[in-house]
């Protein structure tokens, strides 16, 4: 065993060790909890497969399941049984056709001695350097009481240690084990739930040293376990340039005084079919012109309808994702945690470059957010400033409810997240149906504050000149003040 306690041992699961700044400490002991269904037996076995591709030797120390049974989920899942040592203690049929009772629960039947002797041989045979034992809860039926369960499990992983070996042991959580009192003979403790909201895992425990506090999410797939740790956005940062972004529209950039600032937050703003993803699009289309990349994340429309759409005003998107400037996604919110979308992002951002991200829209995101209650500011914020750190400019786009009438800068509340507000407004002008935009704030630098009319045509986005002679605008029932401002808004 060549490994230092300064060292760190993989979980076998990229982001559990980010979790645990590395993964866990060689030769000591971890205690995986969560009830069934959870997951644990899928980490121990993803910890085992690490081992074997780091050339260490690995046993399965199985007190439960049926063998062929288990080895046949591991083999499913993609890990190599073949190289790992299992050492069967499980109940067999024999227990109770013999007794034609289910004496294996019955205390006073059971013989400790056998078990003890089968694992003290093993373990001395194989000298194993990392030992999973699955689930340890199971020794409890095979004890007189708690206390006599608890000395057990400690003279069990003391003995495990002794031999040099890093422990994982898995805790079915139920109400009818004194599984609490464990936690404090571990050196570590890593807890898995899962519920109908979806599945989070946390490690309350870590002797040693400091790991990412917060609740993480995972998801279990037909490779696994994968884990999405808690965006951190302190820990990420990348220089770049506050340079101004164009929307190559004139007058958009007039009223933004030169466009949207490089690294900052931007929120569009506005009531349904107004043009919000549109002029977001708008900016990303100009980025792609000059070559850089981005990625639109779509949460309340298909990719289909919004390829058509794009197509329909000018605006080739099918020709950016074709020359790679472009990345579209659809995001099915309701299948998704917004720690598994933040990972999306950083793939995206550290991997293919991104420079701009649009989030359309904030309130299928918000979907993301099942059972976790009112934290979609944090988290939001969150992606908002690892995104800064970047020097990656982001767009959300939030749909406000009213169509014309009292105004809303936002419907959920972030404008103070956004650097810069752009909203649209419908108006109703003489019975025509009619657009405006306007910018509501941007931190970086000075602004127009004035309204244009803004339409959407064949040829793309077009923006006339500030609307000087009406009142009301942001009532969506303007008024005129002179008949002028009415010819020049019909140019």
């Amino acid at each position: 065993m060549s490994q230092t306690s300064s060292e760190r041992l993989s979980t076998g699961i990229e982001g559990l060790d980010e979790i645990l700044r590395g993964g866990l400490i060689p030769g000591r002991t971890y205690m995986l909890r969560g009830r069934a269904g959870s997951g644990k037996t899928i980490v121990g076995f993803h910890f085992l497969q690490a081992g074997i591709e780091a050339g260490e030797t690995t046993l399965f120390i199985n007190l439960e399941e049926d063998l062929s049974d288990l080895q046949a989920n591991a083999d499913a899942l993609g890990f190599e049984t073949d190289s790992i040592e299992f050492l069967d203690l499980s109940p067999t049929a024999d227990v109770f056709t013999e007794e034609q009772s289910y004496s294996v629960f019955d205390e006073s039947e059971v013989e400790q001695e056998p078990l003890t002797e089968s694992i003290t041989e093993s373990v001395t045979d194989i000298n194993p350097d990392r030992v999973v034992v699955d689930p340890v809860t199971q020794l409890r039926y095979l004890t007189s009481g708690d206390y006599q369960f608890r000395k057990q499990v400690v003279g069990f992983m003391r003995f495990l240690e002794n031999q040099g070996a890093t422990v994982l042991f898995t805790v079915q959580d139920t109400e009818r084990l004194p599984t609490d009192d464990l936690e404090f003979i571990t050196d570590g403790t890593i807890n898995l739930t899962a519920t109908e909201h979806g599945k989070t895992i946390r490690v309350p425990k870590f002797r040693g040293s400091a790991t990412q506090p917060g609740r993480h999410s995972y998801r279990i797939s037909e490779n696994g376990i994968s884990v999405y740790p808690a965006l951190e956005p302190g820990q990420y940062e990348r220089d770049f340039s506050g340079e101004q972004i164009s929307a190559g529209v004139p007058e958009i950039d007039e009223l933004l005084n030169g466009g949207l600032t490089r690294g900052t937050v931007s929120i569009i703003s506005g009531p349904t079919g107004v043009g919000k993803t549109t002029l977001g699009t708008q900016f990303i289309k100009e980025a792609a012109g000059r070559g850089e990349r981005s990625v639109i994340y779509l949460f309340e429309e298909s990719k289909g309808t919004f390829l058509k759409r794009s197509k329909a005003v000018n605006i080739p998107v099918r020709q950016m994702i074709d020359r790679g400037t472009l990345q579209v996604t659809e995001v099915e919110a309701l299948e998704r945690s917004p720690q598994e979308f933040a990972r999306m992002v950083r793939t995206e951002v550290e991997q293919h470059g991104a420079q701009i991200v649009m989030v359309d829209g904030i309130s299928g995101y918000r979907l993301t957010l099942r059972g976790e209650g009112d934290t979609m500011l944090k988290r939001m914020h969150a992606l908002g400033r690892y995104l800064n750190n970047m020097g990656v400019s982001t767009i959300f786009v939030d749909e406000t409810r009213n169509i014309t009438g009292d105004f809303n800068a936002t419907q959920e509340n972030i404008s103070y997240l956004a650097d810069s507000i752009i909203f649209l407004q419908h108006l109703e002008l003489r019975g025509e149906l009619r657009k405006a935009i306007g910018v509501l704030k941007k931190r970086t630098s000075d602004f127009e504050r004035t309204l244009r009319e803004f339409k959407i045509t064949q040829h793309g986005i077009s923006v006339g000149e500030p609307l000087t002679q009406m009142r009301n605008v942001l009532s969506g029932t303007p008024e005129m003040i002179d008949e002028e401002p009415q010819e020049d808004l019909r140019r």
